[in-house]
């Protein structure tokens, strides 16, 4: 939203953009006085190729525009799909169809098509042109929650006076204020009952459901919550560490994450089972004793300790998965015996402290007839996914209109700005200039103002996209440096962005007992006639496994679960290496898996029917995709259920989906099975020429804008970099890379990326960045 309103302000105060300023109003006004929504539903013109209905699902149900072509189109990033005709196109109509109006109306009409003419001709031209807000599609905050959806809301300690934020404390005048807004907006507060209910398929939530949720067990939640509680009849849920309040009262202090705390700032089990005894409170767990860091890497990072395995600088090695369970296992069953004494029932819901998870624990907690889990992730929950509910964190340093905004926006996802960052180059033999390589991304990153880096985990020094070794201890590669969870939780700790592990898929230099992937013999020329070849063959330097061999599938999984046990991060973004060519993959165990699908030689399917080619095609694309998806299963089993998954996919799956028999990549399919997908949106790398590079980006925008829902999951990643270029000249002029920020942004991209990210040479520039890239509303300069 703030991003939009630079926008609209930059283009309020580009003198040069004053005419199509006076047009665009001059034309906003004819049409509220002259047009009735004659056809505001038929498509708008499209570019060749036109879709059928058969084969578009967005076709439009009026069919097709006889007026399609006549026009250019008005609004460009809808050029593909349901836009309507342009205010020119309407008049024309109108004039046409309304006659009997007299003379004078149609010269009217006349004298406004022409002041709208030059405004077609830009969008003509490719220039971005305002849309009207009706032709816009609704936002999603003012659109219902779906069915059966709730908000989460985390609250912990609250003060009459003074919200210390070592408790995240929040005054109870602002929690009054808050909850009062709430009712007084039709909110309704439901239980952990209420959420069951409707899981099962028993009673569905009310419509605007909320659950409120206190941490910790502070004592304020008994003698300033609970009173509110009862006046609303408002259920809740309080989530105390058992260690806390089971400490005795003779006990002074309490060891509060290293701070020393008075006892009585604490509840205990006696007004804990009072709370539960009202029907009003669920009781739910927050570990016995885990609600601390412990040391994660040789470098002395401390994370949660319920989440990540111990490291023990004195015998230099990591707690072993066996022995993490162990002390998972140990420490839930205590916690739940605890509560189940206090209040006579199981606990069913459990809190990480942190709000970080770990799949292996969370299987654990399931096997002791836990069934919800709260995070602190950012979003609506659902009541058909209890094993990842999402909460917002809340703190005194929101105004009730900040809360307000908050909850009706939780639907909008946030824009996303977005950085592929080499380790390599942080990677030193030195650990003194090591570090220093780190302070300086660390710095770099907290001004960019940026939201996720996509992280490299291996290693590729040469540079040929071959892995020969990764950063983090694992059983299937040689490990460079212990240095992956190092920068990853610096980065989340002190620049205060999420982490995406970057990871190959295919790409990996195991011996030469596992299967590569085999390519057909090349076409001899008089082979090429009349075949389509690719545009950007992106795969030409990669030596891929093949991953139809079992023990490939394996290996890499292995590799995949050892980042996992040895890491924090929040999500996998997979590599552009996940593809098969045309001619590709011609190995022993691909023709095995081919013939058990049912598919007959000779191979590679070049030159078998077109509904053969297609079937075949549709077959490598999704085992591409399976894959992918049983390597982040791997991950969020050891992770948790928020490790959220993107993947790189060659810009040619928007502009021609056709090119699918090229790369084996599907960009609705992509859609459909990942959180994000982030193509490579390199106008130098596809060989874009010069002057069409501007219309090249709108039509990429317009390309997912077609697809609903498109553009709220793809990350429109941009080159920073030449790489035909000699190492000295690669940088691209920084006011290059901002005209074509802004021009994705101006034709409806929502999240922005790009690659790579120099932090030694600063480049892109860091006052370009703060100005085009950046959402903070105040950027320095």
């Amino acid at each position: 939203m703030e991003v939009e309103r630079h926008h609209l302000a930059e283009l309020e105060h580009r003198p040069e953009l004053a005419p199509v300023r006076r047009r665009a109003r001059a034309g906003a006004v004819l049409q509220h006085w002259f047009l009735a929504p004659v056809l505001t539903s038929g498509p708008g013109p499209a570019l060749p190729p036109k879709p059928t209905p058969e084969a578009s699902p967005t076709h439009s149900r009026m069919g097709p525009s006889p007026w399609r072509g006549l026009f250019p189109p008005f609004v460009p990033t809808a050029m593909f799909c349901f836009a309507p005709p342009p205010p020119a196109m309407r008049l024309a109509m109108r004039a046409a169809g309304l006659r009997w109006l007299g003379a004078a109306t149609a010269a009217l009409m006349l004298l406004a098509l022409a002041a709208l003419l030059p405004l077609t001709q830009r969008a003509h031209a490719g220039e971005p042109v305002f849309s009207a807000v009706q032709s816009r599609p609704l936002p999603k905050r003012e659109q219902p929650w779906p069915h059966n959806s709730f908000v989460v809301l985390s609250y912990h300690d609250v003060d009459d006076h003074q919200a210390d934020q070592r408790f995240l404390a929040v005054t109870t005048h602002k929690l009054v204020a808050e909850l009062a807004w709430l009712r007084e907006n039709g909110y309704q507060a439901v239980s952990v009952q209420q959420i069951l209910d409707a899981h099962e398929g028993k009673t569905p939530l009310p419509p605007k459901a909320i659950l409120l949720t206190f941490d910790d067990g502070f004592r304020s939640f008994y003698t300033r919550v609970f009173p509110l509680l009862k006046s609303y009849q408002w259920p809740a849920v309080l989530a105390p560490v058992g260690h806390w309040v089971g400490a005795p009262a003779s006990q002074p202090e309490i060891d509060f994450g290293g701070l020393n705390v008075p006892r009585k700032h604490f509840s205990n089990w006696e007004e804990i089972r009072e709370m539960h005894a009202s029907g009003l409170v669920e009781i739910a767990a927050h570990t016995q004793n885990l609600h601390f860091g412990h040391i994660a890497n040789p470098q002395g990072n401390t994370q949660p300790a319920a989440a990540t395995l111990r490291y023990d600088p004195a015998r230099q090695r990591y707690e072993t998965p066996a022995e993490f369970e162990q002390r998972l296992e140990a420490d839930i069953r205590a916690i739940s015996h605890n509560i189940e004494a206090a209040t006579g029932q199981a606990p069913r819901a459990w809190v990480w402290p942190y709000g970080a998870m770990n799949g292996k624990a969370w299987a654990l907690a399931k096997a002791q007839g836990y069934r919800l889990s709260f995070s602190l992730d950012e979003g609506l929950a659902h009541a058909s996914e209890l094993d990842n509910i999402p909460r917002f964190l809340m703190g005194e340093d929101q105004s009730l209109e900040q809360f307000a905004a908050s909850i009706v926006n939780i639907q909008q996802r946030s824009a996303q700005r977005i950085t592929h960052v080499d380790l390599d180059y942080i990677y030193d033999p030195d650990p003194a200039q090591q570090e220093k390589n780190l302070g300086q991304l660390v710095q770099r990153i907290h001004e960019l103002r940026i939201t996720t880096v996509y992280l490299q985990a291996f290693a590729d020094p040469e540079g040929d996209g071959l892995v020969r070794s990764v950063y983090f201890p694992n059983r299937v590669l040689p490990m460079r440096a212990d240095l992956f969870n190092r920068v990853a939780w610096q980065l989340r700790s002190r620049a205060g962005v999420k982490v995406f592990a970057w990871m190959p898929v295919l790409s990996f230099n195991l011996d030469s007992s596992y299967p590569r992937i085999a390519r057909a013999e090349p076409p001899q020329p008089d082979q090429l006639q009349g075949k389509t070849l690719p545009p950007h063959d992106g795969g030409q330097d990669y030596q891929r496994l093949s991953l139809f061999d079992a023990r490939v599938r394996q290996a890499i999984q292995t590799l995949y679960a050892d980042l996992a046990w040895h890491a924090s991060f929040s999500g996998i973004v997979f590599h552009d290496d996940a593809l098969l060519r045309e001619d590709e993959d011609v190995s022993a165990p691909a023709l095995a898996a081919y013939r058990a699908a049912g598919f007959e030689g000779p191979f590679p399917k070049t030159d078998a029917s077109q509904p053969e080619q297609q079937r075949w095609m549709r077959f490598k694309t999704k085992a591409l995709t399976d894959f992918t998806l049983e390597l982040l299963q791997t991950v969020r089993a050891i992770r948790g259920a928020d490790v959220q998954s993107a993947r790189n996919l060659y810009v040619n799956t928007l502009l021609q989906p056709e090119s699918e028999r090229w790369f084996a990549q599907n960009y609705q399919q992509a859609l459909s099975a990942y959180d994000w997908v982030a193509p490579m949106v390199m106008p130098l790398m596809e060989q874009v020429p010069e002057a069409q590079i501007l219309p090249w980006l709108d039509r990429v925008v317009a390309s997912a804008a077609c697809i609903p829902g498109a553009l709220d999951k793809t990350i429109f990643e941009i080159q920073s970099v030449d790489w035909r270029k000699s190492d000295a000249e690669r940088a691209i002029a920084p006011e290059r890379l901002a005209q074509w920020l802004r021009r994705l942004s101006m034709q409806g991209a929502q999240h922005l990326g790009y690659y790579p990210d120099d932090f030694i040479g600063e480049h892109p520039p860091q006052g370009m960045l703060r100005r085009h890239f950046s959402l903070y509303w105040f950027p320095a300069p």
